[in-house]
């Protein structure tokens, strides 16, 4: 039978999830950001996940923090009514991120004061990696993707010289026989640098002991993404170039073939892993 404890924790998570659920679905659903956030649904699930791998650890033992958690839930209250109150000053992005954020610290605000601030020590890694469940405030996006961007056409200049293909370059944009190719915004593989970043944390967290290991597993994900981007823009430029432009427009690969390209990238990741649990 359930005790009231796991119960009001229940009714914590309900709230948590009421409060965002909406603003989440919206903002994933809308055509200028949703692409970015596919894998926030992912992320509660593994939280849930790695809380029940440690419940014993975690619930079996209950000593309640009520003055640390109640700060956490009144603090989560107030981080939420404050986007309401400020609503049409933020773009939709960041009124959500201050929402998801509001819930995260609200619910966490809620396990620390029915569980313990023992308890969140002993294991908080699967609840600050709630915090890949917050959208990226714009401003700090557009940052990230400028960078991707022109550290991609940076690579992909290097690499078409490799290819001894004839080309000129301005800015972004390289001019190929027959063809202009933009390195845009989209190609800068911000959706795929997450799951390859997301991903890094939780490996380093299964199979990395020391912290410099995991920083430098997650730092490496930067020079992996970016060369991963170079390679797939000068495939799609030269088969654009030598087969048919429609590789740089309609094709499945332009498209819908980021898969193919993530693969060695994710498998590169995986080198760096092996490499680094050897290292003492």
């Amino acid at each position: 039978m359930m005790d009231k404890r796991f119960l009001a924790f229940g009714g914590f998570t309900l709230v948590a999830l009421a409060l965002v659920f909406q603003p989440l679905r919206d903002l994933m659903g809308s055509a200028s950001r949703g692409e970015y956030y596919s894998h926030i649904v992912l992320i509660p699930l593994v939280t849930g996940y790695l809380i029940y791998s440690k419940r014993k650890e975690l619930l079996g033992n209950p000593s309640p923090a009520y003055g640390v958690g109640g700060v956490g839930v009144l603090g989560g209250i107030a981080l939420y009514l404050l986007g309401m109150s400020l609503g049409a000053g933020l773009n939709e992005n960041d009124l959500v991120a201050l929402w998801v954020f509001s819930a995260v610290v609200f619910w966490i605000g809620g396990f620390i004061l029915l569980y313990g601030w023992e308890a969140f020590r002993k294991y908080p890694f699967p609840f600050l990696f709630l915090v890949f469940m917050i959208p990226i405030p714009g401003a700090i996006l557009h940052k990230i993707i400028y960078a991707l961007q022109l550290a991609s056409t940076e690579v992909s200049d290097v690499l078409f010289g490799l290819t001894r293909v004839p080309y000129t370059r301005d800015g972004f944009v390289f001019h190929l026989p027959g063809i202009s190719v933009e390195v845009a915004e989209v190609c800068s593989g911000i959706r795929s640098s997450l799951a390859l970043f997301i991903t890094s944390v939780l490996a380093g967290h299964f199979f990395l002991d020391k912290l410099w290991k995991k920083t430098v597993l997650a730092v490496f994900v930067f020079p992996v993404t970016v060369f991963k981007n170079g390679i797939r823009i000068i495939t799609l430029s030269l088969l654009g170039a030598y087969v048919d432009p429609k590789f740089l427009t309609g094709s499945f690969l332009h498209q819908s073939g980021g898969f193919i390209f993530f693969i060695p990238a994710l498998a590169l990741l995986g080198v760096a892993l092996f490499l680094l649990r050897k290292k003492a």
